[in-house]
């Protein structure tokens, strides 16, 4: 079996986290009653169709030397994912303190004491004692009725910090925080967060968040590092670069690399994690073979290139309510949250708290 070595980066409490790890999102389904519709107008609901896939992948994955396993609350499958840790340790692969798990608290758990509830749930669900990491999933606080509590995030980070002094979680941290709300964040904080997850790919570098996170001791760790460069991702009048995008093709053809590791490398060099998802256990092992060679400067500056702000991530149902992190576009009509992003049960079945 091929096996990987996967380089780290140092997290401000001294830990280590692998600098590249296996996404456990799987995404949602669109439901549309005309296909020119955009997606914001027509609802989303959670497909678990590929829940079996990913976990037969985690394993592998597992198997072949990934460390690092990326999920949340919302994803649906801490209890599967608790499942393979398990079996994984059981069958002597790895040792829980081998591996660096994180996982997210919703917004309607934004109350300092329901952070607590809310990762002890998880707990229970991936049948462990602690995570690695866990992290604010969003700086916005709604019900589960879709409602604004508009609570500070300043209110919610309170009860993060008293996770971290109980043992339940090695690290504290944050994802989908704007420069703005990093910046009040760390000056109003007892404990920094040690990460901000947010979405970094070729189109959108966010080249002065991340500078200002990494100056400041928060590592950047990268979701949807692809960005809509995969078909699976792909809207319409997205911009280059595209797989079969020919200066991406060029440079993978120097370095004897597919255009997603030049990609990955790319993130690498610039001190980022990413958590590529995917099923395929061919691309398994291909997202983590990127650490045995250096883009050279005339490749990161052609690469650089692609920035022009475009987002893949853009929930702008979540436009109205307050600390939302991303830039308002304007002339949206009123939508609301689809029910999935408010409502749910975990697993495979959808019947587990």
């Amino acid at each position: 079996m091929n096996k990987v070595n996967v380089s780290n980066f140092k997290l401000s409490n001294g830990d280590e986290i692998p600098a590249l790890g296996y996404g456990t999102w799987l995404g949602v389904s669109e439901k549309s009653s005309g296909a020119d519709q955009p997606a914001e107008e027509f609802g989303f609901d959670f497909d678990g169709t590929d829940i079996p896939k990913l976990l037969d992948a985690l394993s592998y994955a597992i198997d072949i030397g990934y460390r690092h396993i990326d999920t949340a609350h919302f994803y649906r499958v801490e209890p599967e994912i608790g499942q393979v840790v398990q079996e994984k340790i059981n069958e002597g692969v790895v040792r829980r303190e081998d591996l660096f798990i994180t996982t997210k608290v919703w917004q309607h758990y934004h109350r300092a004491a329901d952070v607590e509830v809310s990762l002890r749930a998880s707990l229970h669900r991936l049948g462990l004692d602690h995570v690695n990491l866990v992290l604010m999933h969003w700086p916005m606080s709604i019900s589960q009725e879709g409602v604004d509590e508009k609570i500070d995030y300043l209110e919610t980070w309170r009860g993060f910090e008293e996770v971290l002094k109980k043992g339940l979680t090695k690290a504290i941290g944050v994802s989908n925080f704007n420069i703005e709300q990093m910046k009040r964040l760390l000056a109003n904080c007892n404990v920094p967060p040690a990460v901000n997850q947010i979405e970094v790919n070729l189109n959108l570098s966010q080249t002065y968040l991340v500078g200002y996170c990494q100056a400041n001791e928060v590592v950047v760790v990268a979701y949807s590092p692809f960005g809509t460069m995969v078909p699976s991702r792909a809207t319409l009048n997205s911009p280059e670069p595209k797989l079969d995008n020919p200066a991406m093709l060029a440079i993978g053809r120097k370095y004897g690399k597919t255009v997603t590791q030049v990609t990955l490398r790319y993130l690498y060099q610039r001190g980022i994690v990413s958590i590529p998802k995917t099923v395929t256990k061919s691309r398994v092992l291909e997202n983590a073979s990127i650490f045995d060679f250096q883009l050279d400067d005339e490749d990161v500056a052609t690469l650089a290139q692609f920035d022009n702000g475009f987002r893949t991530v853009r929930p702008l149902f979540w436009q109205p309510y307050e600390n939302y992190p991303f830039d308002v576009v304007p002339g949206q009509k009123h939508v609301d949250i689809p029910i999935a992003m408010r409502k749910w049960k975990n697993g495979a079945n959808g019947d587990i708290v």
